[in-house]
């Protein structure tokens, strides 16, 4: 089930276990039959650790979602809310527990476990309410790092940005750290840490404060890990707001990867029969999971999309030429070998099916002339062309009334790659936008400013160019179909942050200290002394193995480019990824947004 898990250097399945234990031994905790009421945002991110099949065998009968008004009927003795700790949650909890009918026979028995860990602010909360009393278990259940693939882990904290450069408040920091320590339990501890930003500063520091709190977490595993880096998001604010162009960034870009699912429209996906032209298409979505488990989505995920169609049309080939086999299995061993081989061929040809639909969708949308005024406008900006006056298109767009996250992303990406806008053509923006959207986005623009996405040019300076160079951030002959360098994921751009990565492995941050200076934050580096015995000894050809952590969000172009960089011949260096949340331009701005509610008079 969790092969692809366990595919790559590091195996993730130890971690997955570990999540399932802690949650087999609440789960037992509550002896007899069991609902368990969800908050509806942990589903996506449990399903990843346990399946139903899992809850089942520990007496779990029934699920709800967690909403208002009276719990529904069921037959069992135990109720348990899975919730994270926030107070309007909690109102909810109240309502459900003091509606229930305590003249019945026997009487449920009401636990609560907090996501990821337990708040004396919401327990207070229900206090209060005169209804903490009413829960026999109040534990936290710890799910920090969850497992997405072979080599990618994500806390799925969807405020985490904002969170930090907004509100100031550390809280997804201190799950990092911990999520950090979990690691290091099971993989052993990581001997050198590198950062970039003040985040990055904060985690590193709660790490060795933590791990000075607890002698006993000094472990005697033979660590996985050579180098932790860690990065904050607004050292490279850049990169998630361009339109990602490979694969699998792209299906994120248009429909949206939640926990490596993704729903597509049907149409495409009804089966064809004879004659019947069309009718009775398929209504409901069609949800299709996204890992390396599928063998041919992880070869053509990380390519840029470009480069998709002629993999597709070739494994056709291959895949009607396997068929074609049958006619020639003559002797009966021949039969039998075809008949043991079908099962793979047909997962293989539907997988393909599916992948030329989803191809097909795409490329409807790649070859849009708004994609490509889009996507020429973004590739303007990123080679450093006008970035400092009002820019037509986008003049066009917001009065054309295009959709709002478009026009954002767009205006912030000039913002970036100018070091902030002249007041001039910053007021122009902000005018425009409120007159033609509504004034109620006001604070979407302030917060947009507060976040260092949207702003003035303070300095007088714009320093993106200096930093484009020397870190070759642009790439004029970029290859799409064999790339030589990460910049294929963006069709040019190479992103900051995995260039960073980059030059850290190879030749080491000092050759780029005066870039590093121009960026947000301190650079540090740190070391984590291993027992004696633990020293590793590097076997020749053998490589490195970097976690790379990036504090407020990262996108599959750029875990893309880092898996690029793990499969190059001299690269020496493989890497793993983890993130407080999964991000797309769109699901980042949209973090940050916020409308004003008209009075209620």
């Amino acid at each position: 089930m969790a092969a692809h898990l366990s595919s790559g250097r590091v195996n993730l399945t130890l971690l997955r276990e570990a999540g399932r234990r802690e949650l087999r031994e609440f789960l037992d905790k509550c002896a007899g039959s069991k609902a368990i009421v969800w908050d509806e945002y942990l589903t996506g991110p449990f399903g990843l650790i346990a399946q139903y099949s899992l809850l089942k065998e520990h007496e779990v009968e029934k699920m709800f979602t967690l909403k208002p008004g009276r719990l529904p009927q069921a037959d069992v003795k135990n109720v348990i809310f899975f919730v994270r700790p926030k107070l309007e949650l909690m109102d909810i909890i109240t309502d459900n527990v003091l509606r229930e009918d305590r003249g019945r026979s026997p009487q449920r028995d009401f636990h609560i476990l907090f996501v990821p860990r337990r708040s004396l602010l919401c327990e207070q909360w229900l206090k209060e309410q005169g209804v903490l009393g009413s829960f026999i278990h109040r534990e936290q259940y710890s799910l920090d790092l969850i497992p997405f693939d072979g080599d990618l882990l994500s806390m799925e904290s969807e405020s985490a940005f904002k969170e930090c450069y907004l509100e100031s408040d550390q809280t997804s920091l201190y799950h990092a750290a911990k999520g950090l320590m979990t690691l290091q339990a099971l993989y052993g501890t990581i001997p050198q840490i590198f950062g970039k930003g003040e985040c990055a500063r904060h985690v590193a520091n709660m790490m060795i404060r933590m791990k000075r709190e607890f002698p006993g977490s000094q472990n005697s595993i033979f660590p996985v890990f050579d180098t932790l880096l860690l990065l904050d998001r607004n050292i490279d604010m850049l990169t998630p707001l361009a339109t990602q162009l490979t694969y699998e960034g792209l299906i994120d870009e248009i429909y949206g990867i939640q926990n490596t699912y993704v729903k597509l429209p049907p149409e495409k996906f009804a089966p064809k029969k004879q004659g019947e032209g069309g009718k009775d298409l398929p209504t409901e979505p069609k949800k299709l999971q996204l890992n390396s488990a599928e063998e041919l989505y992880a070869e053509i995920r990380d390519k840029n999309f470009n480069a998709v169609g002629s993999v597709l049309s070739k494994k056709a080939k291959i895949i009607s030429a396997a068929f074609e086999e049958r006619h020639h299995a003559k002797t009966v061993g021949e039969i039998k070998q075809f008949v043991s081989q079908l099962p793979h061929m047909q997962a293989a040809r539907s997988s393909l099916a599916n992948h030329t639909s989803i191809a097909e969708l795409i490329k409807d949308i790649t070859t849009s002339e708004d994609f490509f005024d889009n996507l020429t406008v973004e590739q303007e900006f990123m080679s450093g062309i006008d970035t400092d006056k009002v820019n037509n298109y986008i003049e066009d767009c917001i009065a054309q009334k295009h959709p709002l996250i478009k026009i954002l992303r767009l205006v912030c990406l000039q913002s970036v790659c100018n070091s902030g806008l002249k007041q001039k053509v910053l007021d122009h923006y902000k005018r425009e936008i409120l007159q033609t959207y509504g004034y109620e986005h006001i604070l979407t623009l302030n917060n947009l400013e507060k976040a260092g996405l949207l702003k003035p040019q303070t300095s007088g300076r714009n320093n993106y160019p200096t930093i484009r160079k020397t870190l070759r951030l642009w790439m004029d002959d970029v290859n799409e179909q064999n790339p030589n360098d990460i910049s294929y994921v963006y069709s040019g751009y190479a992103p900051l942050s995995v260039r960073l990565a980059q030059l850290l492995a190879r030749p080491g941050w000092r050759s780029i200290e005066e870039v590093l200076k121009m960026l947000p934050g301190p650079h540090f580096e740190e070391r984590q002394q291993l027992p004696t015995g633990l020293q590793k000894k590097r076997q020749h050809g053998e490589n490195r193995v970097t976690l790379v952590f990036f504090l407020g969000g990262v996108t599959y172009a750029e875990i893309a480019a880092l898996r690029f960089l793990s499969q190059m011949e001299d690269g020496g260096t493989e890497y793993v990824i983890a993130t407080t949340k999964l991000i797309n331009g769109t699901s980042w701005i949209k973090s940050l947004m916020e409308k004003l509610e008209p009075a209620p008079f």
